[in-house]
């Protein structure tokens, strides 16, 4: 392959010319699995108008279909694909950080929390006697209770929980408030 530079066989490409003459001294085997692999985004594709009409009208008939739940299947699925990772939760005991992200998400779920639909590791639960925001930190969870929601906090309070205790630790330390 050391006959032919880069630049002449790229050339060759986008020109789509006849092979050169340095080209056709090479193996036809050579130039196919070169090409496959380093010119393949070099390569001129016919545009519109070389195409014929009946290909062009066959594009623009095609459709896609998209079909969707509705949102009363979607919760049941939703429900049942938590029940399959409430499932698989290890045992309280064990640290947090040995549980997997979907079973973390069907444990807070199931405490009554419910997921920020624009930030996924921020979570929300309302009590009757305390509102607070859950976050999934990466080193941590974070818990702040909101003094905007019942009770009579002073203002917010916030605290912190490290992956390393055992989510029976931290489910107790959340609801019991703050």
């Amino acid at each position: 392959m050391s006959a032919i530079s880069l630049s002449k066989f790229i050339s060759t490409l986008t020109d789509i010319s006849p092979p050169s003459s340095s080209i056709s001294s090479t193996t036809p085997s050579t130039v196919s699995r070169f090409s496959t692999l380093y010119a393949s985004p070099f390569v001129k594709f016919p545009t519109s108008s070389s195409c014929p009409a009946s290909a062009r009208r066959r594009r623009r008939r095609r459709k896609t279909l998209v079909l969707s739940k509705s949102s009363e299947e979607a919760e049941v699925s939703a429900a049942e694909e938590d029940d399959e990772w409430l499932k698989r939760l290890p045992d309280r005991k064990k640290p947090l950080y040995s549980h997997s992200l979907p079973c973390v998400e069907a444990w807070l779920k199931q405490l009554g929390f419910f997921q920020s639909k624009d930030d996924r590791a921020l979570w929300f639960v309302e009590n009757p006697d305390w509102h607070a925001h859950l976050s999934l930190d990466v080193t941590d969870l974070y818990i702040r209770y909101l003094k905007s929601g019942p009770g009579n906090l002073e203002k917010d309070v916030e605290r912190r929980f490290s992956y390393a205790l055992s989510r029976e630790d931290i489910e107790n330390a959340i609801l019991g408030g703050p």
